[in-house]
């Protein structure tokens, strides 16, 4: 008996059938094409950080000002030396003199006293703002040991009576007090003289009575600011 055998060809391999190489061919395709896609977002990232950071300074008005190098006492002549540049963010209502308007106050007096750091205003320069209505300037001479070191101009202090001796006034002048709140103006001293003359600013009847005391009765205790 004879069998017919039949021999069924190999049947052409599914099209959507992956055979490895074929799928490690399109992935690797996959990882160089994803390479610059993230470098493009990272640059992207950037990008709007760095426009981020020009909208903020834009955003915050800031301008070029003059502010105050060192401490420069009222009647001080404004000199370059004194002033450096500044860049802040303003309000509105603030007067503050531009980088480009030096001219317009170098080489004219201090109307008041600053301290380093301090904006310059329009009204800071000019005729002096000081005293004001009500106030005065009184001037004391003063030896070492009579008041700190660090005093300046600017410095809120208080002028202190102090009890002279044997054969010296020894009680506070007649119409009383014996500690005065007060503003140093300017501070003075000869090279050859022990002497400084501290200049202070103070209510006018507080200047009256810190006059009337004899010379070396008086100290400065210098406060912390907006002390009393």
């Amino acid at each position: 008996m004879s069998t017919n055998t039949t021999t069924r060809p190999d049947a052409a391999p599914d099209r959507w059938v992956s055979d490895g190489k074929t799928t490690s061919r399109f992935r690797g395709t996959g990882r160089r094409r994803s390479l610059p896609h993230l470098l493009l977002g990272v640059l992207l990232v950037l990008v709007c950080a760095g426009g981020f950071v020009l909208f903020s300074l834009d955003s915050g008005d800031r301008q070029a000002v003059l502010a105050l190098a060192r401490d420069v006492p009222v009647g001080h002549t404004l000199m370059p030396q004194d002033l450096r540049q500044v860049n802040v963010a303003l309000d509105p209502g603030v007067a503050a003199v531009g980088v480009d308007q030096a001219a317009t106050v170098l080489g004219r007096p201090m109307a008041t006293s600053l301290t380093t750091g301090a904006l310059l205003t329009p009204g800071s320069v000019g005729t002096a703002a000081v005293p004001t209505t009500g106030q005065a300037i009184a001037a004391l001479a003063l030896k070492p040991g009579q008041f700190p070191p660090e005093i300046a101009s600017g410095a809120r202090v208080a002028v202190v009576f102090v009890p002279g001796q044997s054969g010296t006034a020894t009680s506070p002048p007649a119409d009383g007090g014996t500690v005065w709140p007060a503003v140093v103006t300017s501070v003075a001293s000869a090279p050859n003289d022990q002497t400084t003359v501290v200049s202070v600013q103070l209510a006018e009847a507080a200047a009256r009575q810190v006059a009337a005391v004899p010379a070396g009765q008086l100290s400065l205790v210098m406060l912390a600011a907006g002390g009393r």
